[in-house]
């Protein structure tokens, strides 16, 4: 394939300011594919870079590119790849690790302290052309599934790593707090790991009619409703099994907390502005609740895939908007300003 020397990338400047620049196409050592990215997500976390130029300690160096959620096409391989070859159609983890450290030695490649993701600072992102990763993080797709649903894996594999860590279990009834795009993805989670009983809370109904059609068995508006009084007696006067708050909402994480049943298990998804929050630990420990937190993902991508492309779901009704890479700055206020009517913003890179 005819590899181009430039490439267009979305290069956000400034705060709230992306322009199409142009870039050198990255050059991919012995270890590396080349792949022509064909579509990238717009994630909570790029909205708050775009926003606020940082999230935590994490602080964006201008320039820089966002955008992690995403899939493409093989062009060009390293002389020492094997798995790959130009044509393939694949879905990017988009994490680097040393594979040296305790934590990737022990499984837990995402908690390696040199971890290298996509558009988190200082690592540039794939709002562009073209990216380079190392191969064992390229994981070919079927035929049947597009490079939109593709590049939902990535958020995906949050609801898969959450239900791995919290030990969901078929027949377990779960409750998700919280219906973004990783809350709604972990619906489809649920499901896979067979819960027979899903209650999913928000406050937009666009949202929560997602869920149901994902297959959330009950939708809560917390506007009109007490989400953990009407889960309990939606449960039988009981609490649930697993809980799982992926808004990053005070609210919603104590809501999560006090819906579970003695024994239950919660897992902290969503990442809140406070640092510090209340929780009722007479609650935690009367109920000897069992907590978890969640940090992306590890050894999820081939589950996800396999998952996504059995049908299980239509995930494909996420999308709502679309972009072309030099329409970003547009796709980037559009996933910030119209949370009540857009669900999944994808721009298209070579589209």
């Amino acid at each position: 394939m005819t590899v181009p020397a430039m490439m267009k990338a979305a290069v956000m400047t400034e705060p709230r300011l992306i322009v199409t620049e142009e870039r050198p196409v990255p050059q991919p050592d012995e270890h590396e594919a080349l792949v022509k990215v064909m579509a990238v997500g717009v994630c909570g976390s790029d909205v708050h870079y775009f926003e606020h130029g940082k999230i935590g300690s994490a602080i964006v160096r201008y320039p820089m590119i966002l955008g992690h959620e995403c899939a493409g096409e093989v062009v060009a391989v390293g002389k020492a790849v094997t798995r790959l070859k130009p044509g393939d159609r694949v879905a990017i983890e988009p994490q680097t690790t040393c594979g040296r450290c305790s934590a990737c030695k022990s499984g837990k490649y995402n908690l390696c302290p040199e971890v290298e993701f996509f558009a988190t600072p200082p690592i540039d992102g794939a709002f562009a052309q073209y990216v380079k990763m190392r191969e064992d993080y390229l994981f070919p797709i079927p035929d049947s599934l597009s490079y939109e649903e593709a590049a939902l894996i990535e958020p995906f594999s949050v609801g898969i790593h959450a239900a791995n860590r919290t030990g969901l279990k078929p027949g377990s009834s779960v409750a998700i707090m919280g219906m973004g795009p990783v809350g709604l993805l972990a619906v489809v989670a649920a499901r896979a790991y067979g819960a027979s009983r899903i209650y999913v809370t928000d406050l937009e109904p666009v949202r929560l009619e997602a869920a149901k059609r994902l297959g959330a068995t009950h939708a809560i508006n917390v506007r009109e409703q007490d989400a953990v009084e009407t889960i309990k007696a939606l449960n039988g006067g009981s609490g649930v099994d697993v809980a799982w708050e992926t808004a990053g909402n005070p609210r919603a994480l104590q809501s999560a907390l006090l819906s579970l049943k003695r024994g239950g298990k919660l897992a902290v998804v969503g990442l809140p502005v406070e640092a510090e929050i209340p929780l009722n630990v007479h609650f935690i420990t009367d109920h000897e609740v069992d907590i978890y937190g969640v940090f992306r993902y590890a050894d999820t991508y081939a589950a996800g895939i396999e998952i996504l492309a059995s049908g299980i779901a239509d995930v494909r009704t996420l999308v709502t908007d679309r972009y072309s890479l030099d329409r970003t700055q547009e796709a980037m206020e559009r996933a910030l300003n119209n949370k009540s009517g857009s669900l999944k913003v994808i721009v298209y890179p070579n589209g």
